[in-house]
């Protein structure tokens, strides 16, 4: 409101109030970070919907972890509602795709439904933002955004880099385990130094380090890749006739298209 609109208010002008949301609101993902759906000032009621996934092969559940707060970690914002969506089709990492979308009514109260779209599982929670926080509360949770943004965006990009980092290694060390006799000791003490290296970086505070080596384990450990996917095409192929091959190719759109 300026001097202005407040005399057009007082002479019943055109002045229109909007309720919005005093802090963002989002959820917690892996590292203890902070993805916001709904950021701060945004217009109610309102929706938004966003789609994540599984990080480790085989995972039926997630923890859905509801935050307040303009924060990149999680340990420094406001916790409002967990729940756990169940049910989640087993299979590889990152093939799950769950849409959780935030909604809040004229009333101001947030509904976080989690969805497992192929399986169309769901499970939801309902709650009030403000329910307990006062205007002076609002303003000290900006003021700390705002005085640690430098320190917060470094332990964002420290975080992000470990989970990346630990996304290639897991399924590395099954890899090395399942499939040994397509490495040779030369090849595999290449890899697992490479791995030993990262898991060092990991426990320093130099994210550039971390993402660099996660970069040089990928590389190093590309060959072996390359030939699990060889062999995993082979035996995919094995039982599968001629006819089928050839209608599969017929069937299969011509040009790029778009992956997720």
């Amino acid at each position: 409101l300026s001097t202005d609109s407040e005399l057009r208010l007082v002479e019943g002008g055109d002045v229109l109030l909007l309720d919005v949301t005093p802090l963002s609101l989002g959820l917690e993902t892996m590292g203890g970070l902070v993805e916001k759906v709904i950021p701060r000032c945004s217009q109610i009621p309102a929706s938004r919907a966003q789609e994540f996934t599984t990080f480790k092969d085989g995972q039926d559940g997630m923890d859905i972890h509801v935050l307040q707060g303009e924060r990149e970690l999680v340990v420094d914002c406001r916790s409002l509602a967990r729940f756990r969506l169940m049910g989640i089709p087993p299979g590889p990492a990152g093939q799950a795709r769950v849409r959780v979308t935030f909604a809040i009514d004229a009333d101001g109260i947030l509904k976080v439904t989690a969805e497992e779209l192929s399986a169309g599982i769901a499970q939801e929670v309902a709650v009030k933002p403000t329910h307990g926080l006062t205007d002076q509360e609002v303003e000290s949770m900006l003021l700390a955004s705002l005085e640690n943004a430098e320190a917060d965006v470094m332990a964002r990009f420290l975080a992000s880099a470990r989970v990346e980092a630990q996304r290639v290694i897991d399924p590395l060390v099954l890899a090395l385990e399942r499939d040994r006799d397509l490495v040779d000791d030369h090849e595999r003490s290449t890899i697992e130094s490479a791995m030993n290296d990262l898991r060092d970086a990991m426990d320093a505070e130099d994210h550039r380090q971390i993402e660099d080596l996660t970069l040089l384990l990928d590389k190093i450990s590309g060959g072996f890749a390359q030939r699990r996917m060889e062999r995993a095409l082979a035996r995919g192929l094995r039982n599968v006739g001629i006819e089928d091959l050839e209608q599969e190719l017929k069937d299969a759109p011509v040009g790029g298209g778009e992956h997720h």
